[in-house]
């Protein structure tokens, strides 16, 4: 995984202090990796326990495994264009954050009721989580309907969970049930690609697979596995502690 990509990744254990050395090893990477962890604690007026730490924070080793990873990146000629399913389940897999995936089965564990939303092919996996949940008698729903959707949530409050998928993170009636929720305090997961977007912005717990947008002959044929891998692991985690 790239630095940049776990800096996306782990950004919400980061503090103010971990956002200044980042801020440094994007901009002077050349220097960087011939630095020593004292050197650059020192040019950063810190210490080199704190840069340790930020190692670990982004699942490196230590700071010798940060800095070889990213001579790594710099050694690389170019990233290898990859468009295989294989290599997308592989990041996926590289993206499962279990702090995440605990945190938002905990939610779904306390919450009264679980609403799913997804639209186009996405609702598919909603109907196939709402199963997986109902294995264990977890009460949820899907709907299809914008209508639906917004006579459901005006019965939900916050001791609920919306769970929203959106590859994209930008799709309009997705977005509409994101501010919805958040109008009446109701706790959303997101599920998206991992890209910057609106939808995670708006989620009180962020799930990412990697599924970039594709297209042949005018339609979309992302692949939508990378979303099953990640909403199996989620539903193992919750069969499996709750």
């Amino acid at each position: 995984m790239q630095f940049k990509e776990r800096i996306h990744k782990f950004e919400y254990k980061l503090n103010d202090t971990d956002d200044q050395i980042i801020e440094y090893i994007l901009n002077n990477k050349e220097d960087f990796v011939n630095q020593s962890i004292q050197s650059l604690a020192a040019n950063l007026f810190t210490v080199p326990n704190t840069i340790t730490r930020l190692s670990k924070k982004l699942d490196y080793d230590g700071f010798s495994h940060l800095k070889n990873s990213i001579k790594e990146e710099l050694e690389s000629a170019k990233a290898p264009a990859q468009d295989s399913s294989y290599y997308n389940i592989q990041k996926t897999f590289e993206l499962i954050d279990m702090e995440r995936i605990e945190a938002a089965a905990k939610m779904i564990y306390d919450a009264k009721h679980v609403l799913l939303l997804g639209v186009g092919d996405t609702a598919d996996y909603c109907e196939i989580m709402v199963r997986n949940l109902r294995v264990v008698g977890k009460p949820s729903e899907h709907y299809i309907h914008r209508h639906e959707m917004i006579h459901m949530l005006e019965q939900m409050n916050k001791q609920d969970v919306i769970f929203l998928i959106s590859l994209s993170g930008e799709t309009p009636q997705i977005l509409e049930m994101a501010e919805k929720a958040k109008q009446r305090e109701i706790p959303i997961i997101s599920l998206t690609h991992f890209t910057r977007n609106s939808l995670q912005e708006a989620a009180n717990v962020n799930l990412y697979c990697y599924a970039p947008k594709k297209e042949k002959n005018g339609y979309n044929i992302t692949d939508r596995t990378p979303v099953m891998v990640v909403l199996q692991t989620l539903s193992q985690f919750y069969w499996d502690h709750f």
